[in-house]
């Protein structure tokens, strides 16, 4: 599950403290911007493990307890840490409840890449479980709209769009783009319109299209047949996924592609 979401709903009961990384410097396990919430009993993200997170807990609890007031904390990642990474970690806490919700989902989703799905087959659903608790802002987008499945992990938003191309107009800027629909022609169809937005906003950095060697030697004649020029056709990537993976159960795809995201960031 999105931690983030499972953060939120559990918001609406219990109160909390954020505790945000605010700058480092030098080697550190998390960057600016991470997060994480503090309850009583649990907590939800990470802001790197170890004697630092330790450290990052208790200093929430009692924050919560209202035994402290200090809203910031420095952490130097030496021998007295027990982490040698030789780095400090600047940390900022702030006390949210029920009513902080809706700013925080803002603030926390703002941190995730958004991310086009376009395909509610098997690897799209693999897809989004393995992408759900990943940085992504997951968009999944399908002609069909009886596809998607009743448990869709919470933040994946879920949209019917017939023709299913016209999805790419609006697309967040940097989205990353998956296209994996049911038919070919689908499949060329976005393709052909997310080389329409790049040629011009040029603001989707990725663009991936499922299938073989033999599937893009096809699709690229018929592009190369709509004008477009051989630059822009290899800002499409297929097959999708890092190499050295062969395995072609949905799952073990899935993982492969969003390794190659992962890459993208």
């Amino acid at each position: 599950m999105n931690w983030i979401e499972k953060a939120l709903k559990r918001l609406n009961t219990d109160k909390a403290v954020v505790v945000r990384v605010q700058a480092v410097q030098g080697s550190v396990p998390r960057g600016p911007g991470t997060s994480m919430l503090v309850f009583a009993h649990g907590e939800e993200g990470t802001i790197g493990g170890g004697h630092l997170e330790f450290q990052a807990l208790a200093h929430a609890r009692l924050l919560l307890a209202g035994q402290t007031e200090q809203t910031a904390l420095r952490q130097v990642l030496g021998p007295s840490l027990g982490q040698c990474c030789g780095g400090a970690v600047d940390l900022v806490f702030e006390r949210v409840s029920g009513g902080d919700g809706a700013r925080l989902r803002t603030q926390l989703m703002t941190l995730r890449t958004p991310l086009a799905l376009f395909g509610g087959g098997h690897v799209g659903k693999a897809l989004v479980k393995t992408l759900a608790p990943l940085p992504f802002a997951v968009r999944w987008v399908d002609s069909r709209d009886e596809i998607f499945p009743a448990d869709v992990p919470d933040g994946v938003e879920c949209e019917h769009s017939n023709p299913v191309q016209a999805a790419v107009a609006d697309l967040a800027p940097d989205s990353r783009v998956l296209i994996m629909s049911f038919s070919h022609a689908e499949d060329l169809d976005i393709v052909v319109a997310c080389l329409k937005r790049l040629r011009e906003r040029n603001d989707l950095p990725f663009v991936g299209l499922i299938g073989s060697q033999t599937k893009w030697a096809t699709f690229r004649h018929r592009l190369e047949d709509r004008g477009f020029t051989a630059e822009e056709i290899s800002r499409i990537t297929c097959p999708i996924g890092v190499p050295g993976i062969t395995g072609k159960e949905p799952e073990v795809i899935a993982v492969a592609v969003a390794a190659q995201l992962l890459q993208t960031l």
